[in-house]
């Protein structure tokens, strides 16, 4: 039996996110199959029935799914999860069409068309990708079709995946502009410590990281998932730094979540959201190397938000084009910022330390540029 504490707690949170207009709902693999490891009908109707309800009162609904690895578990007579990178891409290969196919019918009953939309990191890293992923989940959201997303897990490989989809909602939350992320799995919210230990008690709601401190939480337990609680609250932090309340609940409690009650554990989010491309830059993107900085930099770009010149950068590495992500390292190894480069990793070089005036005399105008712009640069 556990207890619960602050009842009460996160009500405004819970309106906003009974009122939102676009919601982004979660669901892990152990809330979609059997104890065979089958797709699971009656759970993947319920929670359809949940969310067409809110999309038939006008809300338009993205669906994160995982799943596509376990439904192709038993037709590939695989006992669990693989291992083995290849495996599992053969194996979401298979489930993949399963898994739609059963969504497709479940909304269908409810007049609702889906559209299956399967992304890469890349696809929320690189700016291009971004704004392109973006245009086509929002078109289908103003067409009146659910997307159904999920990691290309058949194409993605282990240097470009985003490792659990509690990350990918949280993304594609931002991606979207929602008002909302709920991320539904078998745990009803998150405690103080394990669930089943005698006495523990449900967090209602997280206003800040000081409540998180005296929090024990553990990885996935699933034998065909793999997030587990910890995602679940490194995703909320995403979402509610780019200003979108989360709650985390198990997916039986759905219909109760959607609907404002008292369930699961709800995160807060300012109601004013930050600039959107540099929470972009802190959550989306992947660095693609690193430039070291001088203690004179490091004060110029965080203290006084300048632009940085490479007249401060001392060291390069990793490899990388113009527009890609990097991060701004001090003196000390601490990361101080990620941004948008106007140089590749080889012209940098031979540029350190030196002034764009005299870079521009001997180079020609176009290296008179900033290394970083300040606008396309986000403190860490």
């Amino acid at each position: 039996m556990t207890d619960e504490v602050d009842l009460t707690g996160g009500t405004g949170t819970r309106q906003r996110i009974a009122g939102a207009q676009r919601i982004v709902v979660k669901v892990g693999s152990s809330s979609l199959t059997g104890g065979d490891g089958d797709l699971d009908d009656l759970a993947i109707g319920r929670l359809v029935d949940a969310l067409a309800g809110r999309w038939r009162g006008g809300a338009q609904v993205v669906l994160v799914s995982s799943g596509a690895i376990a439904a192709g578990l038993n037709p590939l007579a695989l006992p669990k999860r693989p291992r083995d990178l290849a495996t599992q891409q053969a194996a979401a290969a298979v489930g993949q069409g399963a898994l739609v196919a059963a969504y497709t019918a479940s909304f269908g009953r409810h007049g609702a068309r889906v559209g299956q939309v399967l992304l890469t990191e890349m696809d929320v890293t690189r700016r291009s990708h971004y704004v392109n992923a973006r245009r086509t989940l929002v078109r289908l959201l103003h067409l009146g079709v659910v997307p159904v997303v999920n990691e290309n897990d058949s194409v993605a490989t282990q240097e470009i995946r985003f490792g659990d989809n509690d990350r990918l909602a949280a993304l594609v939350a931002h991606l979207v502009k929602a008002d909302a992320l709920v991320l539904l799995s078998d745990v009803d919210a998150l405690y103080d410590g394990p669930p089943s230990r005698p006495g523990a008690r449900r967090i209602p709601v997280v206003r800040g990281a000081a409540d998180l401190a005296d929090v024990v939480v553990r990885g996935s337990g699933s034998k065909v998932g793999t997030g587990g609680m910890t995602t679940k609250i490194e995703a909320a932090r995403i979402a509610t730094g780019a200003g979108i309340p989360a709650l985390v609940t198990s997916a039986a409690l759905a219909a109760e979540a959607l609907g404002g009650e008292d369930v699961g554990t709800v995160f807060e989010a300012p109601a004013v959201r930050p600039r959107g491309r540099l929470l972009w830059l802190r959550h989306a993107s992947t660095a693609r190397g690193r430039l070291e900085l001088d203690a004179g930099a490091v004060d110029a770009v965080v203290a006084h938000r300048r632009s940085l010149l490479p007249a401060g950068i001392v060291g390069v590495s990793g490899r990388f084009d113009e527009g890609d992500a990097v991060d701004l390292v001090a003196p000390d190894g601490l990361v101080v910022g990620r941004g948008l480069v106007n140089y590749g990793s080889s012209e940098l070089p031979a540029m350190l330390g030196r002034s764009t005036h005299d870079l521009g005399d001997e180079l020609g105008e176009q290296y008179r540029r900033e290394v970083i712009h300040r606008d396309d640069l986000a403190l860490l």
